[in-house]
């Protein structure tokens, strides 16, 4: 498959995702780079968002909860071209309700290669990388194919259309 460009911008639009027991590590790690941050758009799932609005006074796009949707809205962001980056600090512990959804969300970061850091030691190395400030000539599989492809129909049992 054929790549296309999709440059990301100077300015990157960042989400912020954690689970209960990751909260509070993603907290720190926001406080600390919260001058980076501060240069580009976040967004966060809604108790997350909540949390680092109020406490660090930043300006976040909330979304729904995980759990109700919020990880959904994310993958939705993504394959619009919506979100450059993500930070989700996931807990690798806990079977969560809503696995399926994170599954889905980590599968839209791989199919539109998005950058995304799950703990603290990748989120570090990643926002500190001279990329993060300038535009970066994202490469994304050309889906042109896939998309225009004929699709076999079988004709149901009633249906008028012909």
């Amino acid at each position: 498959m054929k790549n296309i460009t999709v440059p990301l911008q100077a300015q990157k639009r960042i989400a912020l995702v954690a689970h209960d027991n990751m909260k509070a590590g993603l907290y720190d790690w926001v406080r600390y780079n919260i001058g980076t941050l501060r240069e580009h758009i976040l967004f966060a799932t809604g108790t997350t968002g909540a949390i680092l609005e109020r406490e660090l006074g930043l300006e976040i796009t909330s979304l729904e909860s995980g759990p109700l949707g919020g990880d959904q809205q994310i993958g939705a962001m993504i394959s619009r071209k919506e979100l450059d980056f993500l930070i989700f600090f996931w807990d690798p512990l806990e079977q969560l309700p809503h696995d399926p959804d994170v599954r889905a969300l980590l599968r839209m970061v791989n199919v539109w290669n998005i950058p995304m850091a799950c703990n603290r030691s990748s989120a570090d190395f990643m926002i500190s990388s001279p990329l993060m400030g300038r535009v970066y000539p994202r490469q994304v599989p050309d889906y042109s194919a896939y998309r225009s492809r004929r699709i076999a129909t079988t004709s149901v049992a009633g249906s008028d259309d012909k």
